[in-house]
């Protein structure tokens, strides 16, 4: 067999048990293991608990296991992903050091038992994701395993009386099952989305799967909605900038985004019509059926319109500065006028949550609890800048606060708890995964722009909502964008000519040279 030095990736033969077949059936075993993981815990509340995430940390690990074995490149060569790998290792370790100062040491070893998965998980995708099945799969299978949590969402909705999901107070008629928390099910679904919308645009990809995917998007569009999420529509909306701004094929893009968000949008008018739909506030099947219908119908005109070709190419006027450039700065200029708008119309944002439950009304707000959860975040870590109050911590800090509303144990921000709980010394290594990943992203994006845009969108999506919840709570929002990561670790560490081909194969598994961008 091959055995490598995972840090130089130079190969040497040894002897070994098993034959170079049966180590690639192996490897792409593990791989389909890797690829459904995420889509399996989030039928199991998420993964949020003991035993399913145990559960996904033995799997990680033993994945880990496979590929030191039988991968000839287990570990990434380049810095970027040396970083990124270095970063959530380093995190780990630190949460489990806290143990000596965190108030609470069953939190403590809850972030503890998560951070381990992940850390498994990472080193086992970017060991992994260089097989043939991911670089085909990656992008459709995160998508499948979004459609197949947001369509059991769904089916109560649509088969009111025949199926009957667990349900919770709180939510209050917003979708949350399988996920059990309304905002992780909008991000799954905006994550889904951004990645259906980008294979659906991209002409690389075979024609079925391209309208597949369209059809997939108007669900997990309908499904971002129902969450009556406004965190998952500003993460969709990031992702689709991020998106225009880097896909190399503009105009099928353009035409994947509007088919596809405007089918949703529609689909959305007609759910917000029949309560049964909406919150589920009665259980009439007649409107079960209209949506079933509208859905259907919608699907099968995005997946129709979605993938057409144009008959005549046109070709759009240089602008004399990137495209990316461009679109993020534009975005940022709105992002900006919009505030300042929402500032003069609104005034200042209230510290408690708008509109409860299952109504479009609170979309419009931008009123929220969080505001609170994020200022005790501040003030915590003003108080131990240095090493934080200890994995876990910021539960204790929180009960302190008089007139809070609830009793949430958690920031509601990936950033601003690591700042609270893990102190300079842990944002520190948080930053330094991220600037890994995003390193990674970067150098595949300049060797493979088709490739690279997909996973940069959905890998932005997901990182702006996590600043304003608590994704990283939640492994089946987060395996994905690990899964993702990965995938910019290992593809942005192919030697030679492969860097710049297209991860996708075209229809009869053809791959092509990446298209330049417009």
């Amino acid at each position: 067999m091959r055995t490598a030095n995972p840090f130089t990736g130079t190969e040497s033969r040894s002897p070994g048990l098993l034959s170079l077949q049966m180590r690639r059936r192996v490897l792409a075993a593990g791989a389909v293991v890797l690829l459904l993981l995420p889509a399996v815990l989030a039928f199991l509340s998420g993964g949020f608990f003991d035993k399913p995430r145990l559960g996904a940390a033995v799997t990680a690990w033993a994945l880990v296991g496979v590929v030191a074995i039988l991968s000839p490149r287990p570990l990434p060569s380049t810095r970027s992903g040396q970083l990124a790998l270095l970063g959530l290792l380093l995190l780990t370790a630190w949460v489990i050091a806290s143990f000596a100062w965190a108030p609470i040491g069953a939190r403590a070893q809850d972030d503890a038992q998560r951070l381990l998965l992940y850390l498994g998980f990472l080193i086992a995708g970017a060991g992994l994701a260089r097989e043939p099945v991911v670089r085909r799969w990656l992008e459709p299978a995160i998508v499948l395993g979004a459609v197949a949590a947001i369509g059991e969402g769904l089916s109560e909705r649509m088969a009111p009386k025949l199926i009957h999901l667990t349900s919770s107070s709180t939510a209050a008629g917003r979708l949350e099952q399988p996920i059990t928390y309304w905002n992780g099910e909008g991000l799954l679904a905006a994550i889904g989305m951004v990645l259906a919308i980008h294979i659906a645009g991209d002409p690389r990809r075979p024609r079925w799967l391209r309208s597949a995917s369209a059809a997939s998007g108007v669900l997990l569009g309908l499904g971002v909605f129902l969450t009556y999420a406004r965190g998952a529509l500003g993460a969709l909306a990031v992702g689709l900038v991020v998106l225009v701004a880097l896909a190399p094929d503009l105009r099928p893009t353009l035409r994947s985004i509007f088919t596809i968000v405007g089918a949703a949008a529609v689909a959305a008018l007609v759910a917000n019509g029949l309560s049964t739909v909406k919150s589920l506030s009665t259980r009439d099947p007649s409107e079960g059926i209209q949506m079933l219908v509208a859905l259907v119908a919608l699907a099968v005109a995005a997946a129709v319109i979605a993938p057409q070709v144009p008959r005549r190419p046109i070709r759009l006027p240089s602008l004399g500065v990137s495209r990316p450039a461009t679109v993020l700065g534009i975005s940022v200029a709105l992002l900006v006028v919009g505030g300042l708008v929402l500032a003069a119309t609104e005034g200042k944002p209230e510290g408690t949550s708008p509109v409860r439950g299952a109504n479009p009304a609170r979309l419009g707000s931008i009123d929220s609890n969080r505001y609170r959860y994020w200022e005790q975040a501040g003030k915590t870590f003003t108080h131990n800048p240095l090493i934080g109050t200890g994995s876990g911590g910021f539960q204790v800090e929180w009960l302190k606060v008089i007139n809070r509303g609830d009793a949430s144990g958690d920031a509601h921000s990936l950033y601003l708890e690591t700042a609270a709980e893990l102190g300079i010394v842990g944002v520190a290594f948080l930053l330094t995964f991220l600037a890994g990943v995003a390193g990674s992203v970067v150098r595949l994006y300049r060797a493979n722009r088709a490739g690279a845009a997909g996973i940069a969108a959905g890998l932005a999506a997901w990182a702006f909502h996590a600043g304003l919840d608590w994704d990283w709570e939640m492994p089946a929002v987060s395996l994905p964008a690990l899964l993702l990561a990965a995938a910019a670790i290992a593809w942005s560490d192919e030697p030679g000519p492969e860097a710049s081909r297209s991860a996708v194969p075209r229809a009869g598994d053809t791959a092509l040279p990446a298209v330049p961008i417009c």
